[in-house]
């Protein structure tokens, strides 16, 4: 068992070395969750939820960093002003580049069958906007499979070159193809418009990765105002599943913060490894909406496995 564990060992001591934490968390100041990270040239973005009772989370900042230190605000990138269809809460955004034009995805009220709300999306020729809605209504609004159409995540994927939406809420999970000008959904080859992924333990937050030549799918699970919020991972050969949950990834850890989740996962701007980006509470705080950004090492065992996150 020792000369099993000791290459393992190993590596993963190689891999925090390549990925030494040069930062402190959280990485800006401000009550901020949902983050998605998103590399531009040299630049890591970050574009959160800002985490306010509901009724105040009416715009979307970004921050920006060549080095994780030193971070740049980038205010109001956009808000319900600019979105006509929002009279509440925008949160989770998501955001992709393409053919030189920045697109963001986000969730716009906390909308029920028959509402209006769900899924809509802003484009912009700059990464710190500002982001004009495309649609004029929801690019996803009714409720298929039982998923609320919340916190989106538009992944492109590097097989087929097909652009893809994971998302939603209420413990389930959906995904779509997208139309190349992001304007609409078109079918998949079987002609199906909405395809079920739920996992075992899916809540909320999806999150795909595709990593030497697996799809890695992610998600949080528990209630994000409680300590027991954390994130799954499953591992699969098709971006469609099947799904099966592995393993809690990131967790509490009661010397550091509690309920870390709804993250994003990118390439380091300044090495070959990989970088979780996350939220999580304060330790003593019991505020539901005091979340905080925070960024970590993700790293690889030698069989391709996530290993279990540690936070500082």
């Amino acid at each position: 068992m020792k000369k099993f564990l000791l290459p393992v060992l190993a590596a993963l001591l190689c891999a925090c070395e390549n990925n030494a934490v040069t930062w402190t968390n959280p990485v800006f100041e401000g009550w901020y969750a949902d983050p998605e990270g998103f590399v531009d040239g040299d630049k890591l973005w970050v574009y959160p939820t800002s985490s306010l009772p509901y009724g105040e989370q009416t715009y979307l900042d970004a921050y920006s960093t060549t080095d994780l230190v030193n971070w740049e605000k980038h205010p109001d990138i956009i808000t319900n002003k600019q979105v006509k269809w929002v009279w509440q809460a925008l949160w989770a955004p998501s955001i992709v580049k393409k053919d030189g034009m920045y697109y963001l995805f986000f969730a716009g009220n906390d909308v029920h069958e028959g509402e209006v709300g769900g899924i809509g999306v802003a484009c912009s020729e700059r990464p710190e906007g500002p982001f004009e809605d495309m649609l004029g209504k929801p690019l996803i609004q009714e409720i298929v499979n039982g998923a609320q159409p919340i916190d989106q995540f538009v992944f492109n994927d590097p097989v087929s070159g097909d652009w893809y939406m994971y998302y939603g809420g209420w413990r389930h999970c959906n995904v779509v193809r997208l139309a190349p000008d992001f304007k609409s959904l078109i079918p998949f080859e079987d002609g199906e418009m909405f395809k079920e992924i739920t996992p075992e333990g899916y809540v909320e937050g999806p999150f795909m990765l595709y990593r030497e030549g697996k799809y890695y799918f992610m998600w949080s699970e528990g209630t994000w105002t409680r300590p027991d919020y954390h994130v799954a991972y499953a591992i699969s050969d098709s971006p469609f599943g099947p799904f099966h949950r592995e393993e809690t990834i990131l967790q509490t850890d009661e010397t550091i913060g509690t309920g870390a989740g709804h993250h994003s996962v990118v390439k380091d701007p300044r090495s070959d490894g990989y970088l979780i980006v996350y939220h999580r509470h304060p330790l003593n705080d019991d505020d539901g909406n005091h979340r905080v950004v925070c960024i970590d090492p993700l790293l690889f065992t030698p069989d391709g496995k996530i290993a279990p996150v540690k936070m500082h």
